[in-house]
């Protein structure tokens, strides 16, 4: 991976992981700070700008650095958290609220994951039931694994975690961490699917449907259970194109090696919203789905296509198998 310019705060420039990750980068400028935020949260900066040439910053996460998910947010467990070892990605989706939450697009990484993965075995050993943790909510948990390794470490750790267990949610077909491995029924490796009309119209920079499918097949023949993640679904005015993705999907991988199946509408707060509209006005996706919130125009829609999309799925995987996120 080539980055122009890599920014490392003082206090862990000696840390073994960020001299892995600079070891795999072919750079030219390294420029020590003092503290990742004089970097990545000054409020005049070009986000659009920086997406195209994004500079890599390494830090350490200090405070909170694992937080319990929304109460819908689940794919089955009674306790569910979600962590971000890093904030934003390789991809360009034109959905994505990171571009609304976050003054920088540059990649930012917390070095420190035995912090992440001990805060992470605390709280299982606390909770009675079993415990989800979503990895990939700020970001693509696979994307960048060739120059983070955060994915092996993990599944290492979780290796030894009965009562927990780890999501790897991505869009990204770089699944060599998960082949040369055995599976584990703890791990979930989850994809981000969408018809490729949508990844052709909304999510810039990211692999084809097909290469997701053959991923997933990949993975699955190998004996991992994957998850599939319809979110957002984007509605148009044809159901017909939603029948026939799912059709596609179902009729391509293993159904009995499906984990689970979740289904999300498009969701970001008003202030991420309407930031977007004024930084990225060619963004018509965002500009039509404010001018809908602004109308209203939309809760009575995405309940009616999401029934359509239950109907559909059910047909191939068992409802108990399904979730609203």
């Amino acid at each position: 991976m080539k980055i122009k310019t890599i920014y490392v705060e003082d206090k862990i420039k000696d840390h073994k992981n960020t001299k892995q990750i600079i070891s795999r980068i072919n750079y030219e400028n390294l420029i020590y700070c003092e503290h990742y935020s004089e970097i990545f949260n000054p409020s005049n900066q070009n986000f659009r700008i920086q997406k195209k040439f994004p500079s890599l910053i390494l830090a350490k996460k200090d405070g909170n650095l694992v937080h319990e998910a929304p109460k819908d947010f689940s794919i089955g467990y009674k306790n569910n958290y979600y962590f971000s070892h890093m904030f934003n990605c390789l991809y360009d989706c034109k959905y994505c609220y990171l571009q609304g939450m976050l003054n920088s697009a540059n990649y930012l990484i917390f070095v420190n994951y035995e912090d992440f993965l001990n805060k992470i075995k605390k709280i299982i050993l606390k909770n009675q039931d079993t415990t989800c943790f979503f990895s990939g909510y700020d970001c693509d948990s696979l994307a960048l694994e060739k120059i983070t390794r955060f994915v092996e470490k993990s599944i290492n750790y979780f290796e030894k975690m009965n009562k927990g267990i780890l999501e790897i949610r991505s869009k990204s077909i770089n699944i060599e961490v998960l082949k040369k491995r055995k599976p584990l029924p703890n791990v979930i490796p989850a994809f981000s699917l969408n018809p490729q009309f949508v990844i052709n119209n909304f999510e810039d920079k990211t692999p084809s449907l097909l290469k997701r499918l053959n991923a997933i097949s990949t993975l699955q023949k190998n004996e991992w259970y994957v998850g599939l993640r319809f979110d957002p679904i984007v509605w148009n005015d044809s159901d017909e194109r939603y029948i026939s993705f799912f059709n596609k999907v179902f009729k391509t991988i293993d159904i009995g090696k499906v984990h689970s199946v979740t289904l999300g509408n498009f969701r970001m707060p008003s202030t991420y919203l309407k930031k977007i509209s004024k930084i990225r006005p060619d963004n018509y996706f965002i500009q039509f789905e404010n001018s809908k919130r602004v109308l209203n125009l939309e809760k009575e829609k995405k309940n009616e296509k999401t029934e359509l999309c239950i109907k559909q799925i059910s047909k191939f995987v068992d409802k108990s198998k399904i979730f609203l996120n």
